[in-house]
C-alpha cells in the first residue's frame, strides 16, 4: 500500500542511521531505514515534544506484516484468486541499517547483512505468487493486478510529503482493504505514514553539519585507523561496499553466462574470505562507534534536531505511532500470536 519511494539526497540517506539507525535494538519504521532503536523508544517514552508514543519493535513490525498478508490472502480468495503469505524476515534481520553499526554482536553474526540480502532476494525469486501470476491467462493476470493493487480509475488517496511533492495510492484494492482492517482509517494512516517516513530531509542536513557530529565522526575515524581500517566516515565504507557489490554482481552475471546452463556456482574459498573480511570490518565499525562519542552524539543530536525542526509534524508522528500500536493489537488477534 503506497509503495512509492521518495528521492532524497545521498547525504540524507547516508546519515539517516546516525539519527536512529546507529542502533542496537529493533526498529519500527519512522523516517529511518532500519527503524529506530531501543534508545529512541526510551527517548520517546520520556515525552520529548515531537516523538510522543513509541515505535513498533522489529518483531512487532513483522507480526503486523504477517497479519496484513493474511488479510490480503483472504481478500484475494474472495475474488477467486490464490495468494500465498510469503516468508517474512526475522526481527534480527531488520537490524543493522543506517549510518553506523553499533551492535558488535549483530555485526559478528551478519557483517553488513550481505547474506541477509541475498536470502531475501532468493525468497523473492522463488515466491509462489510470481509463478501463480505467470500461469494466469492475460485477462486474468490483469484482473489479478487490479484486485491486488488497484488502479487510479477506482479513486486514489493522496498524501503531501514534508519535503514537497505528493504520493498517491489506489483507494480500492486488497492491499488498501487490508490496511483499512488493520489501521481503521486507511486514508488517515496513509497520510500519517508518508509523513513519518519522509522527515529526514528536514533535519539531517543541519545535524551532519553540526560541529559536535563532525568531531564525533573524526574520533570514530581515528579509532578505525588504530584497527587497521583507514576510513574518514561510516559513509565512506557504505560507498566502497556499494561499488564492490555492483562489481561482484556484474562478475557473477558474466560467470553464469559462461557456465553451461547458467548454473550457479557453489560459494568457494574466495566468497568465504570476502565474507570474513566483511564481518571483521563491521565488528570494528560497531566497536569504534561505541568506544567513541559517535553513537551517543548522534542520538542526542537526533532528539535535539527533531524537536527543533519537526514541530509542525508532531500530530502526524503521534498519529502514525498510535495507529501502528492499534494495528499491532489487531494483528495479534488476526494471527493468534504475539511478538
Amino acid at each position: 500500500m503506497g509503495r512509492t519511494s521518495v528521492r532524497v539526497s545521498a547525504v540524507v540517506l547516508a546519515v539517516t542511521g546516525a539519527l536512529a539507525g546507529c542502533t542496537t535494538g529493533t526498529g519500527g519504521g519512522g523516517d529511518r531505514p532500519g527503524g529506530p532503536s531501543r534508545q529512541d523508544d526510551a527517548v520517546a517514552a520520556a515525552g520529548t515534544p515531537v516523538d510522543r508514543g513509541r515505535e513498533l519493535t522489529g518483531a512487532e513490525r513483522v507480526l503486523v506484516e504477517r497479519a496484513e498478508q493474511m488479510l490480503v490472502k483472504e481478500c484475494m480468495a474472495a475474488e477467486g484468486f490464490r495468494y500465498w503469505v510469503g516468508p517474512l524476515p526475522a526481527a534480527d534481520d531488520l537490524e543493522g541499517g543506517g549510518y553506523v553499526l553499533t551492535d558488535a554482536g549483530w555485526a559478528k553474526r551478519h557483517g553488513y547483512g550481505s547474506r541477509l540480502r541475498e536470502r531475501a532476494q532468493e525468497a523473492q525469486r522463488t515466491d509462489r505468487n510470481h509463478a501463480y501470476v505467470n500461469g494466469l491467462t492475460g485477462g486474468e493476470r490483469a484482473r489479478y493486478g487490479t484486485v491486488l493493487e488497484g488502479t487510479p480509475a477506482g479513486g486514489t488517496v493522496t498524501a503531501p510529503l514534508p519535503g514537497g511533492g505528493t504520493v498517491r495510492t489506489p483507494r480500492e484494492s486488497c492491499l488498501a482493504e487490508a490496511g483499512r482492517q488493520l489501521y481503521g482509517d486507511f486514508e488517515t494512516w496513509f497520510r500519517a505514514e508518508k509523513t513519518a517516513m519522509n522527515l529526514t530531509p528536514l533535519y539531517v542536513p543541519a545535524l551532519v553539519a553540526d560541529e559536535r557530529f563532525v568531531r564525533a565522526v573524526q574520533d570514530w575515524s581515528a579509532c578505525m585507523r588504530k584497527k587497521g581500517h583507514d576510513y574518514a566516515s561510516p559513509a565512506e565504507i557504505r560507498e566502497e561496499r556499494a561499488a564492490s557489490a555492483a562489481g561482484a554482481a556484474e562478475e557473477k552475471t558474466g560467470a553464469a553466462e559462461r557456465e553451461p546452463g547458467g548454473a550457479e556456482r557453489e560459494p568457494g574459498a574466495a566468497e568465504a574470505e570476502t565474507y570474513a573480511a566483511e564481518v571483521e570490518l563491521a565488528v570494528a565499525e560497531a566497536t569504534c562507534a561505541g568506544a567513541t562519542p559517535l553513537a551517543a552524539t548522534a542520538r542526542a543530536l537526533q532528539t535535539e534536531y527533531r524537536d527543533e525542526k519537526l514541530q509542525p509534524y508532531a500530530e502526524d508522528i503521534a498519529a502514525y505511532r498510535r495507529m501502528s500500536l492499534a494495528a499491532l493489537a489487531r494483528a495479534e488477534k488476526i494471527t493468534g500470536s504475539t511478538a
